[in-house]
């Protein structure tokens, strides 16, 4: 295996590992990153301006698109289109970020994993 497909790898396992650990673990926890005054995802969501149903539908596809990452280790041709999709949804978490006005600093994980997404979509 080259070197570069280990770097792939370790992208994904970053990224999905970082995804399950906000959406799964961390949901109802307060974090430096949340946007807003928020204290957990839901709240979050609110100061966004975005209903419940929305937290739900995007909370489900970012645990899927995760695990889709990590079952692309194994599985051939799984790994970019779920890059990409989790890379949609970043710069998406990204823009809301900027609606809110939140300070870049809150911003920056949507940054890191978009890019972490192009880097797998593209390598």
């Amino acid at each position: 295996m080259r070197s570069v497909e280990y770097f792939v790898i370790a992208l994904q396992l970053i990224v999905a590992l970082g995804i399950l650990n906000v959406w799964v673990l961390r949901a109802g926890k307060a974090t430096p990153f949340r946007g807003g005054d928020a204290k957990n995802l839901r709240e979050e969501f609110a100061a966004y301006g975005l209903p419940f149903w929305f937290m739900c539908a995007i909370g489900v596809l970012k645990v899927g698109l995760a695990l889709a990452l990590i079952a692309a280790i194994w599985i051939h041709g799984m790994a970019q289109p779920a890059a990409i999709g989790l890379g949609a949804l970043m710069l998406g978490a990204f823009l809301v970020h900027l609606k809110v006005r939140d300070p870049i600093k809150k911003a920056l994980p949507s940054i890191a994993v978009l890019a972490m997404c192009a880097a797998i979509a593209l390598l």
